[in-house]
C-alpha cells in the first residue's frame, strides 16, 4: 500500500528573496578580508609607480589629458558598483602596464612589484564584484564600465598615435597616478 502523499510547504516570496539574501551575504563575507588592504592599496600602489617611472630622460611638455578621467565613477553610492569599477579599472592598469613597450628607464623590480600588487588586489575584488557587470544592468548608469573601457582605449590610442615615447609613456604614467587616487575613493564607498 503506498505511503499517504504528505502535502509540501510551498514557500511564495520567501524562496526567491533567500538567493539573493545569500548572494549579498557571500559578497560581503568575501570583501571583508580586504579592509585592511583597503587603506593602503591605492598609496602603495603610488609609491610603486613614483619608483618605477621617474621623470623620463628628456623633459616633456605635458598638455591637459584629450580624455578626462570619467568623474561619474566616483557619484556611484553602491558598494558593489564600486567593487566592479575598481575592478575594471584595475584590470585595464595591469594590461597596460604590462605592455612590453613600456619605457627602458623604468625600473623593472619596481614595475614588477606594482603589477605584483595590481595582480592580487585584482584578483581578490574578483570575490567581490558582481559576476558580469549584473549589478551594472540592473541598478545605476549601466554606461560605468564602458566610460571606464573608452578612457583606457584613448589612453592606448595615444600611445600608439605617439608611438610608444617616453614621454607618451610619462603622460601614461600621470593617468595611472590620477586612477590610483580614484580608486581610493571607490575602495571607500565598497565599504
Amino acid at each position: 500500500m503506498p505511503a499517504p502523499a504528505t502535502p509540501q510547504p510551498r514557500l511564495r516570496h520567501g524562496a526567491t528573496a533567500l538567493p539573493l539574501l545569500l548572494t549579498a551575504l557571500a559578497t560581503a563575507l568575501a570583501c571583508q578580508h580586504l579592509r585592511p588592504r583597503d587603506a593602503t592599496f591605492p598609496w602603495d600602489s603610488l609609491q610603486l609607480l613614483h619608483a618605477m617611472a621617474p621623470s623620463p630622460p628628456q623633459p616633456c611638455h605635458h598638455q591637459h589629458a584629450p580624455f578626462p578621467f570619467p568623474d561619474t565613477l566616483l557619484r556611484t553610492s553602491h558598494p558593489q558598483q564600486a567593487a566592479a569599477a575598481a575592478l575594471r579599472i584595475l584590470q585595464h592598469l595591469f594590461a597596460t602596464l604590462s605592455s612590453p613597450s613600456t619605457p627602458q628607464h623604468w625600473d623593472a623590480q619596481a614595475r614588477h612589484d606594482l603589477l605584483n600588487n595590481l595582480h592580487h588586489y585584482e584578483h581578490d575584488l574578483e570575490q567581490c564584484a558582481p559576476a558580469n557587470g549584473m549589478l551594472f544592468k540592473r541598478q545605476g548608469p549601466r554606461n560605468l564600465l564602458l566610460n571606464i573601457n573608452k578612457y583606457f582605449r584613448r589612453l592606448q590610442d595615444f600611445l600608439h598615435t605617439h608611438n610608444h615615447t617616453a614621454c607618451a609613456w610619462d603622460h601614461v604614467r600621470l593617468e595611472a597616478r590620477l586612477c590610483f587616487q580614484r580608486m581610493d575613493t571607490l575602495i571607500r564607498r565598497m565599504n
